[in-house]
């Protein structure tokens, strides 16, 4: 999750395909350079253990564009495939996602 996190930050699209589940990665992923992530939350953790497959992670990333704050609020869901963690899917959780 974190490293996803990052991806965005920097401006990684490429990291994100690539750390995409198979069954329902895009065929790309394009970021607006205009937004600037700027802190993440870890809200909390299901599963994701060194004996585990599945995982759950819900979170909040914060970021500014065009000058006012905003926040991404999801709970991810993660699976392991070819013994890597790939991101499967979220659940966004609107009206809570505002700094």
């Amino acid at each position: 999750m974190r490293s996803r996190y990052s991806a965005f930050a920097i401006g990684e699209p490429d990291y994100l395909v690539r750390t995409w589940h198979s069954t329902t990665r895009p065929a790309e992923v394009r970021l607006d350079p205009a937004q600037r992530w700027t802190r993440l939350d870890i809200l909390s953790v299901d599963g994701g253990g060194l004996f585990d497959n599945t995982g759950t992670v819900e979170f909040r990333a914060h970021y500014r564009l065009a000058g006012r704050s905003g926040a991404a609020h999801e709970r991810s869901r993660f699976e392991r495939e070819d013994g890597q963690w790939r991101y499967v899917d979220g659940v966004s959780t609107p009206g809570r996602g505002r700094a």
